[in-house]
C-alpha cells in the first residue's frame, strides 16, 4: 500500500508544481504590457526535487513585531520564483516576450494533462485490479 501512496504523492506533488507555474506563467501575460515588470518563472526539476525532499523553497517567513502575532504557516509556495532571462526588453523596461510565454504556457498545459492522465490510469488499473479479487 505504501507504493501506492508514495506514487500519489509524487503526482500530487507535481499536479501543485504545474499548477503553481500555470499562475506565474499567465501572471506573466497578463502583466505583458505593464511597465518595468520582470518576467518571473522557477525550475520545475529543482522545485519538485525539492518537494520530494519534503523542503519548501518559497516559503515566506512573517515577521512579528509582537509577542502575541502568529507565526503563520509562511507557505508561499513550493517553488523559487526567480526573473526569467531578459530575450528582449521593450523601451518601458518591461521583460515578458510573448512568444516565450505563449511557448512555456502551452507546455506546462500538456504536461500537467500528461499528468493528470497517469493519474486517471494509475486509479482505472487500482479499480481493475480490485474488481479482479473479488470475484
Amino acid at each position: 500500500m505504501s507504493d501506492i501512496s508514495r506514487h500519489v504523492s509524487v503526482y500530487s506533488k507535481a499536479l501543485d508544481l504545474r499548477a503553481q507555474r500555470h499562475q506565474v506563467l499567465a501572471s506573466n501575460i497578463a502583466n505583458a504590457d505593464t511597465p518595468h515588470y520582470k518576467a518571473r518563472d522557477f525550475d520545475f526539476s529543482s522545485a519538485m526535487a525539492s518537494a520530494m525532499n519534503g523542503r519548501s523553497d518559497g516559503a515566506l517567513r512573517l515577521a512579528t513585531t509582537a509577542k502575541n502575532h502568529l507565526s503563520g504557516s509562511g507557505d508561499g509556495g513550493l517553488a523559487k520564483l526567480q526573473f526569467r532571462t531578459e530575450t528582449q526588453s521593450a523601451a518601458d523596461g518591461n521583460t515578458v516576450d510573448m512568444d516565450v510565454e505563449r511557448a512555456q504556457i502551452t507546455d506546462n498545459a500538456m504536461q500537467y494533462q500528461v499528468l493528470t492522465q497517469l493519474i486517471g490510469d494509475k486509479f482505472k488499473g487500482l479499480r481493475s485490479a480490485m474488481a479482479g479479487t473479488q470475484g
